[in-house]
């Protein structure tokens, strides 16, 4: 039995639907030359955990492939010198 009022993507009229068009992120390195990515920078780095330390998807941050590698190399050469934590429970609470 069909259902009353269900409109089907077919019926819908060009005024409902809206067309959502993504603004392709640029990447901020890129975009400003003078920044550098280093592991002794911590603070640099930290935009790019999540708060439970996992690092953050290429796709979320907007970073090209390049630089992306750069920042994971980094966050582990961080976390190897105990500078940055693995988990939420390795992280110091000063």
């Amino acid at each position: 039995m069909p259902r009353k009022n269900f409109k089907t993507n077919t019926e819908s009229s060009p005024k409902e639907r809206k067309k959502i068009v993504a603004r392709k992120k640029a990447c901020r390195f890129c975009v400003d030359k003078d920044l550098a990515i280093d592991y002794k920078l911590v603070k640099h780095l930290t935009p790019f955990l999540t708060e439970r330390g996992k690092i953050v998807a290429r796709r979320m941050t907007g970073n090209c492939i390049y630089h992306q590698k750069r920042i994971v190399e980094s966050v582990k050469r961080a976390r190897h010198l105990a500078l940055l934590p693995y988990t939420i429970a390795h992280s110091v609470t000063l």
